[in-house]
Protein backbone atom coordinates (compact mmCIF):
# COMPACT_ATOMS: atom_id res chain seq x y z
CA UNK A 1 0.00 0.00 0.00
CA UNK A 2 1.18 3.31 -0.67
CA UNK A 3 0.51 6.76 -1.73
CA UNK A 4 2.26 9.17 -4.89
CA UNK A 5 4.17 12.43 -3.50
CA UNK A 6 2.17 15.62 -3.85
CA UNK A 7 4.80 17.56 -3.49
CA UNK A 8 8.39 18.28 -5.27
CA UNK A 9 11.16 16.52 -2.73
CA UNK A 10 12.52 19.17 -0.72
CA UNK A 11 13.91 19.99 3.12
CA UNK A 12 10.26 19.34 4.91
CA UNK A 13 10.93 21.51 7.62
CA UNK A 14 11.56 24.27 5.03
CA UNK A 15 8.81 23.32 3.24
CA UNK A 16 6.30 22.80 5.68
CA UNK A 17 5.06 19.71 4.13
CA UNK A 18 4.98 16.29 6.07
CA UNK A 19 7.78 14.55 6.20
CA UNK A 20 7.04 11.07 4.00
CA UNK A 21 8.07 7.91 4.95
CA UNK A 22 8.22 4.46 3.45
CA UNK A 23 8.22 1.31 5.51
CA UNK A 24 9.84 -1.77 4.85
CA UNK A 25 9.83 -4.67 7.05
CA UNK A 26 8.27 -8.28 6.40
CA UNK A 27 6.57 -8.39 9.76
CA UNK A 28 3.22 -6.82 9.32
CA UNK A 29 2.35 -6.21 13.30
CA UNK A 30 6.03 -4.52 12.89
CA UNK A 31 5.35 -1.81 10.37
CA UNK A 32 1.89 -1.39 12.05
CA UNK A 33 3.53 -0.52 15.11
CA UNK A 34 6.14 1.82 13.29
CA UNK A 35 3.38 3.61 11.56
CA UNK A 36 1.68 3.99 14.90
CA UNK A 37 4.45 5.67 16.57
CA UNK A 38 5.43 7.74 13.47
CA UNK A 39 1.82 9.36 12.84
CA UNK A 40 0.96 9.56 16.46
CA UNK A 41 4.58 12.45 16.77
CA UNK A 42 2.98 15.66 17.08
CA UNK A 43 3.62 18.72 14.99
CA UNK A 44 2.84 21.99 16.49
CA UNK A 45 3.80 25.67 15.38
CA UNK A 46 7.36 25.84 13.91
CA UNK A 47 8.40 23.16 15.46
CA UNK A 48 9.12 18.91 14.05
CA UNK A 49 6.40 18.70 10.91
CA UNK A 50 3.59 15.64 11.11
CA UNK A 51 5.56 12.19 9.59
CA UNK A 52 3.28 10.40 7.20
CA UNK A 53 3.33 7.36 5.59
CA UNK A 54 3.93 7.25 2.34
CA UNK A 55 3.99 3.62 1.67
CA UNK A 56 5.27 0.21 2.96
CA UNK A 57 6.27 -3.08 1.69
CA UNK A 58 7.68 -6.40 3.22
CA UNK A 59 10.23 -7.30 0.68
CA UNK A 60 13.30 -6.02 0.36
CA UNK A 61 13.74 -7.03 -3.49
CA UNK A 62 10.30 -4.13 -4.24
CA UNK A 63 11.82 -1.78 -1.63
CA UNK A 64 14.12 0.49 -4.13
CA UNK A 65 11.35 0.50 -7.46
CA UNK A 66 8.80 1.64 -4.26
CA UNK A 67 11.28 4.34 -3.00
CA UNK A 68 11.87 5.64 -6.85
CA UNK A 69 8.27 6.14 -7.41
CA UNK A 70 7.17 7.38 -4.18
CA UNK A 71 10.15 9.94 -3.83
CA UNK A 72 10.12 9.48 0.41
CA UNK A 73 12.12 11.91 2.56
CA UNK A 74 13.60 8.31 4.47
CA UNK A 75 13.08 5.02 3.68
CA UNK A 76 12.87 3.00 7.15
CA UNK A 77 14.76 -0.19 6.11
CA UNK A 78 14.91 -4.04 8.19
CA UNK A 79 18.69 -5.26 8.43
CA UNK A 80 17.00 -8.33 8.16
CA UNK A 81 14.52 -7.91 4.90
CA UNK A 82 13.65 -11.15 2.77
CA UNK A 83 15.09 -11.06 -1.04
CA UNK A 84 17.24 -8.28 -0.84
CA UNK A 85 18.32 -7.16 2.85
CA UNK A 86 18.86 -3.99 4.17
CA UNK A 87 22.01 -3.60 3.46
CA UNK A 88 21.35 -4.37 -0.28
CA UNK A 89 18.42 -1.57 0.07
CA UNK A 90 20.71 1.15 1.46
CA UNK A 91 23.13 0.18 -1.20
CA UNK A 92 21.05 0.45 -3.82
CA UNK A 93 19.64 3.48 -3.01
CA UNK A 94 22.77 5.54 -2.69
CA UNK A 95 23.88 3.63 -6.22
CA UNK A 96 20.46 5.38 -7.83
CA UNK A 97 21.38 8.75 -6.67
CA UNK A 98 17.69 8.64 -5.21
CA UNK A 99 17.21 12.14 -2.57
CA UNK A 100 15.80 9.47 -0.16
CA UNK A 101 17.75 9.03 3.49
CA UNK A 102 17.71 5.14 4.63
CA UNK A 103 17.40 4.54 8.34
CA UNK A 104 18.09 0.62 9.16
CA UNK A 105 16.18 -1.11 11.96
CA UNK A 106 17.58 -4.23 13.44
CA UNK A 107 17.27 -6.50 16.82
CA UNK A 108 21.08 -6.57 17.83
CA UNK A 109 23.21 -4.16 16.54
CA UNK A 110 26.84 -5.43 16.10
CA UNK A 111 29.32 -3.06 15.52
CA UNK A 112 30.19 -5.01 12.43
CA UNK A 113 26.50 -4.15 11.33
CA UNK A 114 26.90 -0.55 12.09
CA UNK A 115 30.05 -0.64 10.41
CA UNK A 116 28.19 -2.25 7.22
CA UNK A 117 25.37 0.31 7.37
CA UNK A 118 27.68 3.10 7.20
CA UNK A 119 29.67 1.62 4.45
CA UNK A 120 26.36 0.67 2.30
CA UNK A 121 25.36 4.34 2.71
CA UNK A 122 22.83 4.38 5.39
CA UNK A 123 22.39 7.59 7.22
CA UNK A 124 21.24 5.92 10.29
CA UNK A 125 21.13 2.84 13.15
CA UNK A 126 18.01 2.69 15.47
CA UNK A 127 17.63 -0.68 17.91
CA UNK A 128 14.06 -2.10 17.55
CA UNK A 129 13.73 -1.81 20.80
CA UNK A 130 14.58 1.89 21.36
CA UNK A 131 12.18 4.00 22.56
CA UNK A 132 9.45 5.56 20.30
CA UNK A 133 11.26 9.04 20.63
CA UNK A 134 13.92 7.82 20.00
CA UNK A 135 13.09 6.61 16.35
CA UNK A 136 11.05 9.92 15.69
CA UNK A 137 13.87 11.94 16.49
CA UNK A 138 16.40 9.98 14.20
CA UNK A 139 13.80 10.33 11.59
CA UNK A 140 13.56 13.45 11.78
CA UNK A 141 17.58 14.20 12.19
CA UNK A 142 18.21 11.94 9.07
CA UNK A 143 15.45 13.64 6.89
CA UNK A 144 17.25 17.02 7.84
CA UNK A 145 20.71 15.42 6.61
CA UNK A 146 22.22 13.89 10.13
CA UNK A 147 23.17 10.60 10.59
CA UNK A 148 22.28 8.83 13.50
CA UNK A 149 23.29 5.66 15.31
CA UNK A 150 21.80 4.15 18.18
CA UNK A 151 23.64 5.30 21.15
CA UNK A 152 24.71 1.51 23.06
CA UNK A 153 26.20 0.98 19.52
CA UNK A 154 27.91 4.57 19.13
CA UNK A 155 29.38 3.60 22.56
CA UNK A 156 30.90 0.94 21.20
CA UNK A 157 32.25 2.06 17.91
CA UNK A 158 33.76 5.21 19.70
CA UNK A 159 35.91 2.74 21.64
CA UNK A 160 37.14 1.49 18.48
CA UNK A 161 37.84 3.73 16.69
CA UNK A 162 40.06 5.68 19.54
CA UNK A 163 41.52 2.21 19.96
CA UNK A 164 42.66 2.40 15.86
CA UNK A 165 43.81 5.93 16.14
CA UNK A 166 46.74 6.66 15.97
CA UNK A 167 48.62 8.10 19.37
CA UNK A 168 48.22 12.01 19.46
CA UNK A 169 51.51 13.52 18.69
CA UNK A 170 53.49 14.75 21.21
CA UNK A 171 53.76 18.68 22.05
CA UNK A 172 56.51 20.67 21.22
CA UNK A 173 58.48 20.69 24.70
CA UNK A 174 58.07 16.52 24.78
CA UNK A 175 59.79 16.55 21.95
CA UNK A 176 62.69 17.30 23.18
CA UNK A 177 62.99 14.33 25.16
CA UNK A 178 63.97 12.16 22.37
CA UNK A 179 66.97 14.48 22.30
CA UNK A 180 70.39 13.48 24.18
CA UNK A 181 72.36 15.73 26.06
CA UNK A 182 75.15 16.47 23.80
CA UNK A 183 72.26 17.22 20.50
CA UNK A 184 70.17 19.76 23.15
CA UNK A 185 73.81 21.32 23.40
CA UNK A 186 73.74 21.28 19.58
CA UNK A 187 70.06 22.91 19.25
CA UNK A 188 70.68 25.56 21.84
CA UNK A 189 74.03 26.94 19.53
CA UNK A 190 71.70 26.61 15.94
CA UNK A 191 69.03 28.74 17.73
CA UNK A 192 72.05 31.12 18.54
CA UNK A 193 72.75 31.60 14.94
CA UNK A 194 76.20 29.24 15.35
CA UNK A 195 77.61 27.80 12.53
CA UNK A 196 78.99 24.15 12.42
CA UNK A 197 82.13 25.27 12.88
CA UNK A 198 81.65 27.42 15.99
CA UNK A 199 79.87 24.85 17.61
CA UNK A 200 82.60 22.47 17.15
CA UNK A 201 85.07 24.39 18.48
CA UNK A 202 82.61 25.36 21.27
CA UNK A 203 82.08 21.79 22.08
CA UNK A 204 85.92 20.73 21.30
CA UNK A 205 84.60 18.29 18.62
CA UNK A 206 85.23 17.78 15.18
CA UNK A 207 82.78 19.73 12.51
CA UNK A 208 81.66 16.57 11.26
CA UNK A 209 80.63 14.85 14.88
CA UNK A 210 78.69 18.47 14.75
CA UNK A 211 77.22 17.81 11.23
CA UNK A 212 75.87 14.70 12.41
CA UNK A 213 74.29 15.61 15.84
CA UNK A 214 72.36 18.66 13.88
CA UNK A 215 71.20 15.78 11.43
CA UNK A 216 70.20 13.60 14.44
CA UNK A 217 68.05 16.61 15.62
CA UNK A 218 66.52 17.54 12.59
CA UNK A 219 65.27 13.63 12.53
CA UNK A 220 64.38 13.06 15.57
CA UNK A 221 61.89 16.75 15.59
CA UNK A 222 60.83 15.16 12.40
CA UNK A 223 62.34 19.14 10.95
CA UNK A 224 63.29 20.30 7.85
CA UNK A 225 65.87 22.56 8.19
CA UNK A 226 67.64 24.42 10.80
CA UNK A 227 65.52 27.34 10.18
CA UNK A 228 62.59 25.37 11.94
CA UNK A 229 65.09 24.34 14.39
CA UNK A 230 66.02 27.62 15.84
CA UNK A 231 62.11 28.06 16.03
CA UNK A 232 61.20 25.09 17.96
CA UNK A 233 64.17 26.03 20.35
CA UNK A 234 62.37 28.87 21.32
CA UNK A 235 58.68 28.32 21.26
CA UNK A 236 59.75 25.04 23.91
CA UNK A 237 61.59 27.52 25.42
CA UNK A 238 64.90 25.80 25.63
CA UNK A 239 66.55 29.22 24.19
CA UNK A 240 64.87 32.59 25.68
CA UNK A 241 65.48 35.87 23.71
CA UNK A 242 68.19 37.85 24.67
CA UNK A 243 70.11 35.08 26.27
Amino acid sequence: MHSPPSRAHGDPVRNRRPLRVLLADAAPMQRSGLRAILTAAPAAGDGPVEIVVAGETGDGGETVDLARRLLPDVLIADFALPRVDGLGVARAVAATGLPVRVLLLTEQGTDEDVLAAISAGAAGFVLKNAPAEELVAAVRAVAAGGAVIAPPVLARILVRVAEALPAPETTAAGKLDTLTEREREVLIHVARGHSNAEIAAALQVSETTIKTHVGHVLTKLRLRDRTQAVVLAYETGLVKPGV
